[in-house]
């Protein structure tokens, strides 16, 4: 078998005779001359015959392959993960899975260093009192945190579930959100490096990458309050209300905030903005970026952008979270 064919093997046109001696050797004499690029010496008729019989052909299968005996056939498959969007069976298990989820992303966040002392939150709406969110305690590392950490707050600010405090500025911003968006199930903000560091220059996140047309036609920049601490509900509303039905906004001198149908969308998002707000001031400083066309950015947002593709980016994140912070089920 000729080194590289694997599964095939070389048929010679034998169906009338066997070969005579003077077709072997004129067969012989052809590759020769064909070879030593001579190929004028050689009767046509004898470089058809010699073409037909070294044609490489796929052998006919004989039987099913196999390998470590499972039959080589095409098999009913399903995704990593999708099992998990199944309904709950009741309102406790969703709540459940939704503080889980909490807590596994907090802890997600600390790993990727978006922790900046005591600022920066995820929220989740309680699936049965859809007005009160759950979040993370004031004070508490982002690395440390379990569900039975996490607190219940209502949209006047008063924590109902848990012993511990809220930070005023993730009620004042992320009540406002939740009460103007019923679609926003979640919503995240951090104090990350790049996300800071984009705010500041007042501009949307460009379609330059693959990635950032998740977000392109799907973001916002919000100058009004910027750069100050939100500690007033006025200003929280004022927010809420620029932040429209965007994916994201980018509050200018202060960072980016995300939200989704889950924690897992909401997170993802968040996550997947920083980066590319990293690639963008990345491109930006090396040279003028060349921005993907607008039929292009809308095929692939609509396509690799859309909620469910968010909810499955997060998925290796989980995993990897489940695997090495057991306790964060606590």
């Amino acid at each position: 078998m000729p080194s590289g064919m694997v599964g095939t093997t070389p048929e010679v046109n034998t169906s009338v005779e066997a070969l005579s001696t003077w077709t072997a050797w004129a067969y012989l004499a052809a590759g020769a001359a064909i070879c030593a690029g001579c190929i004028w010496l050689i009767p046509m008729t004898t470089i058809v015959a010699y073409c037909e019989a070294m044609t490489i052909t796929p052998d006919a299968p004989t039987e099913t392959r196999s390998i470590d005996g499972i039959p080589l056939t095409p098999k009913d498959v399903t995704t990593i993960g999708f099992e998990d969007l199944a309904p709950r069976a009741t309102v406790e298990a969703e709540r459940l899975h939704r503080k889980q989820r909490l807590a596994g992303a907090l802890r997600i966040f600390g790993r990727l260093g978006f922790g900046e002392g005591v600022a920066g939150h995820i929220t989740v709406r309680d699936p049965e009192f859809p007005d009160h969110f759950w979040v993370n305690p004031l004070g508490l590392s982002f690395r440390h945190m379990k569900v039975s950490d996490l607190i219940l707050v209502n949209h006047h600010g008063e924590v109902v579930y848990g012993k511990h405090s809220v930070n005023r500025a993730a009620y004042v911003l992320h009540a406002a959100v939740h009460t103007a968006r019923p679609d926003a199930i979640a919503a995240a903000h951090a104090h990350s490096v790049y996300g800071k560091a984009f705010s500041s220059l007042g501009i949307k996140l460009d379609a330059l990458t693959q990635d950032s047309c998740a977000f392109y036609e799907n973001n916002v920049v919000i100058a009004d309050h910027g750069g100050a601490v939100v500690f007033e509900e006025a200003a929280g509303r004022d927010f809420a209300e620029a932040f429209g039905n965007n994916r994201a906004a980018i509050h200018q001198n202060h960072g980016h905030f995300t939200v989704g149908a889950s924690v897992d969308e909401a997170v993802f998002w968040f996550v997947c903005f920083e980066r590319c707000a990293q690639a963008q001031l990345a491109a930006m400083a090396a040279g003028t970026p060349k921005h993907i066309p607008h039929e292009s950015a809308v095929y692939t947002r609509e396509n690799a952008g859309n909620a469910m593709t968010g909810w499955m980016h997060f998925q290796p994140l989980w995993q990897e979270i489940c695997a090495t912070d057991p306790e964060l089920f606590n």
